[in-house]
């Protein structure tokens, strides 16, 4: 049984892989995604890698692209004080495994985009022995 089951698979896996439609043009999806043209036509995105976060040692979260919009009007909420915005993409931040697939994700809904590039951090050599020496630049105080 686990044989005919695993046929049966594999045949329709081979049938799903000739199904397949390939574009070669690109296509403008802008009008399918149902969001607003004010939100549309004048966006702006920001893609770039997020920087460590002070109280972080290691490198997590730091590898991916990020994509954030621009911030539209707020304005502070009357009874409560809260702030207040009529921009349903105000808080949303996508997150893309390079930087290429974040640009074609702009691009194909029609935003404009500004890519920040990475930001490397140049490692500092020390050695070892400089945490012991009695040099007043090196030298940490205890007091």
């Amino acid at each position: 049984r686990s044989l005919s089951t695993s046929t049966w698979r594999l045949a329709q896996d081979q049938t799903r892989d000739s199904q397949l439609i390939t574009v070669d043009e690109k296509l403008d999806i802008t009008t399918l995604t149902g969001v607003p043209e004010e939100h549309i036509k004048t966006r702006k995105v920001r893609i770039f890698v997020p920087a460590r976060n002070n109280m972080q040692s290691g490198v997590n979260n730091t590898k991916k692209w990020k994509m954030e919009f621009d911030t539209r009007e707020r304005w502070e909420n009357p009874l409560m004080g809260w702030a207040s915005t009529a921009d349903p993409l105000s808080n949303m931040v996508l997150t893309f495994s390079t930087k290429e697939d974040a640009m074609a994700f702009a691009e194909k809904n029609g935003w404009s985009y500004d890519v920040e590039e990475k930001k490397v951090p140049k490692p500092k050599s020390k050695s070892y022995g400089a945490n012991f020496s009695w040099n007043k630049r090196t030298r940490v105080s205890t007091k």
